[in-house]
């Protein structure tokens, strides 16, 4: 069996080992710059021992972050971005930037620019209507994703992670029940999934083997008449004949619509409220068991739909959810992943790693409470972590990452 503390091949890089820090947004730029602390945060996580961390979120225009605190690829966040990727880089670790567009789940009351959706929808974040893009406006957000890869290796990243996921703009694309298009971007499952085809093909074009491309995609999300598991299946042999990705995350769920099937755990309702303006938090106490719903946690809890990705797909894979221990991570090595994503567990213990490989035996301290999501744009952590009690309330929380 694969040990997944050897070190792996990531299209042109070879990482110390197969674990990866998922992509959770850091509540750390409130001017949408890198700070001391967002560097803090992944050099920490870095020497705790993970192959790759993940800077979330890096918008690729400044309409597509969820809030205006957003970091958003521009040539003045470079240079911010390059201390942080040198600090990885100095505890021996890789660092990959997350790149995309939020598309629905933008807040454009923050960000002060319209949100963008496949098709005509009301935004519950921005309380105004979405923008539909043309083709030429989507042409440019192609183009706008292969810019923002190029910034990425200027600013020292290995790898970017395209986001696919979670009703962000291309998962939007993706779900029939958000994307009633008529045009080449609608309709068919091949029109569907063209955005992402198109930009996964010209962020590989702009970056060719100078680092890491990999893609964040939504099984499923979790919600009746959007995508399925056998749509996404379709969708992902497409990217892997297209030969643009060197890796698919596999992720679940929609932040717009069922955040709680990625999670998987307790569902923090009463937490969340608290952090929503008045107005809006009587609004949540309405619909927040319906939107917040239940999943019971358990080890490896998307690894069944994960399977069947990993039976039709011969590409690197990368299972999330519910890796918290050498058991879990020797299970997905066991059934043919190739690499792991962690979230939650390096918040609550960013050594983690390093004491796994002492002691096989650990266990992770992070009871799923899943209290750090109100937390994600108050300063994302763990709140049971005394050394991280502080917090500084930048905006008003979506679900992200």
């Amino acid at each position: 069996m694969t040990d997944v503390f050897a070190p792996a091949a990531l299209g042109p890089l070879t990482l110390r080992n197969r674990v990866i820090k998922a992509a959770t947004f850091e509540g750390r730029t409130p001017d949408a710059l890198v700070t001391d602390d967002l560097v803090e945060f992944h050099r920490e996580i870095a020497a705790g021992g993970v192959g790759m961390t993940t800077v979330a979120y890096c918008a690729v225009a400044p309409g597509g972050r969820t809030d205006r605190h957003q970091i958003y690829l521009r040539p003045e966040a470079v240079p911010g971005l390059r201390r942080l990727t040198d600090a990885v880089h100095a505890e021996g670790a890789a660092a990959s930037a997350q790149i995309g567009h939020a598309g629905p789940v933008a807040n454009s009351a923050s960000n002060r620019l319209p949100a963008l959706a496949p098709s005509r929808m009301f935004s519950p974040l921005g309380m105004s209507p979405m923008k539909v893009p043309d083709p030429a406006e989507i042409h440019e957000l192609v183009i706008a994703h292969a810019d923002a890869a190029l910034l990425a290796i200027e600013s020292g990243f290995d790898a970017v992670e395209i986001h696919f996921g979670h009703n962000y703009l291309v998962s939007s694309f993706l779900s029939p029940l958000l994307n009633r298009r008529k045009d080449r971007y609608g309709g068919t499952l091949e029109n569907r999934a063209r955005l992402a085809r198109d930009i996964a093909r010209r962020v590989r074009e702009a970056v060719g083997d100078r680092i890491a491309v990999t893609a964040k995609l939504n099984m499923e999300d979790g919600v009746r008449g959007g995508l399925t598991l056998p749509d996404s299946l379709q969708v992902a042999a497409w990217l892997e004949a297209d030969g643009a990705l060197d890796a698919l995350e596999l992720t679940a769920g929609s932040s717009l619509l069922n955040p709680m099937l990625l999670f998987h755990g307790a569902a923090p309702r009463r937490e969340f409220a608290k952090t929503l303006p008045g107005p809006t938090r009587w609004g949540f106490r309405l619909i927040g068991k319906a939107f917040l719903r239940e999943y019971p946690y358990e080890k490896a809890y998307l690894l069944e739909r994960a399977r069947q990705f990993r039976r039709e797909l011969a590409m690197p894979l990368v299972l999330l959810g519910g890796i918290t221990d050498r058991e879990s991570m020797d299970l997905a090595m066991a059934e043919g992943f190739d690499f792991v994503a962690m979230g939650r567990a390096l918040l609550r213990e960013p050594d983690l790693l390093h004491r796994i490989r002492s002691d096989a035996r650990t266990e992770s301290a992070c009871v799923h409470c899943n209290e750090c999501m109100p937390t994600i744009y108050s300063r994302t952590r763990c709140v049971l972590r005394l050394d991280q009690l502080e917090s500084t309330t930048l905006d008003t929380p979506t679900t992200g990452g």
